[in-house]
């Protein structure tokens, strides 16, 4: 147990020092924010309630689909996975180690939206601040297990770069935090929710917190840990 915290403390300063990192799990969702909290509350008074989770949502994303998966790519597509190996090192410890690390990131850079939007644009708190952060871990968890799978999957930094993109775009697009799902066409509005970022966004809202919001996350998640745990076997196997 001492060994696995201090593997997850290692990898958390490894991160602080990546400027991968830095920049998708800090520096774009918070300039995001900055900017276009204004924006959107200037034009759309009435989205003061639900900046925070839209604001969160992007950069939950942005950080678990465009920040994590490089990480892994450079463990797993490395000889890293060779020393994990001869050092009788379980391959599943990079993956949890480096989710663990960007979960805490990812939380951190929300705390910091939380703490700003009503000062800086009068943005409505949740009214139920323990069961938004319950909304908000889950959504965390589910878009990192997304992340693990293309991680993981994909074996080439460009191709990722371009994969990760495809996943990010429409979950930001078609999730409702831009402008209301009812505005987009039937299709669109089918498409997002295939992606988690819809769920989350709804989950995180007042009175969201509910079983309709929450199955799929739990579905998507179940799947994506099954996904991973093949994936990680196949890595062995190699």
């Amino acid at each position: 147990m001492n060994a696995f915290l201090y593997g997850v403390a290692l990898q958390w300063r490894l991160d602080i020092r990546s400027k991968s990192l830095l920049v998708t799990c800090y520096v774009v969702p918070l300039i995001f924010f900055l900017l276009m909290g204004g924006i959107f509350t200037s034009v759309m008074p009435e989205m003061k309630d639900t900046l925070i989770p839209s604001m969160i949502v992007m950069g939950v994303s942005m950080g678990a689909f465009i920040g994590l998966p490089p990480s892994l790519i450079e463990t797993y597509g490395s000889d890293i996975k060779k020393v994990y190996k001869a050092n009788g090192v379980p391959l599943y410890l990079g993956l949890i180690t480096m989710a663990i690390s960007a979960f805490v990131h990812l939380l951190m850079m929300c705390i910091i939206i939380v703490l700003l939007a009503p000062i800086l644009f009068e943005a409505t708190l949740p009214s139920n601040l323990p069961l938004f952060f319950m909304a908000l871990a889950v959504y965390v968890i589910v878009s990192l297990s997304i992340g693990s799978i293309l991680g993981l999957v994909v074996k080439n930094q460009a191709k990722l770069t371009m994969i990760a993109q495809l996943v990010f775009l429409p979950s930001i697009m078609l999730s409702g935090i831009m402008f209301p799902i009812e505005l987009l066409p039937k299709t669109f509005g089918m498409v997002g929710k295939i992606f988690p970022a819809s769920w989350g966004y709804k989950l995180m809202i007042d009175d969201g917190f509910q079983i309709e919001n929450i199955w799929y996350l739990i579905l998507v998640l179940g799947v994506a840990i099954i996904v991973c745990g093949f994936l990680l076997k196949k890595q062995e196997s190699n």
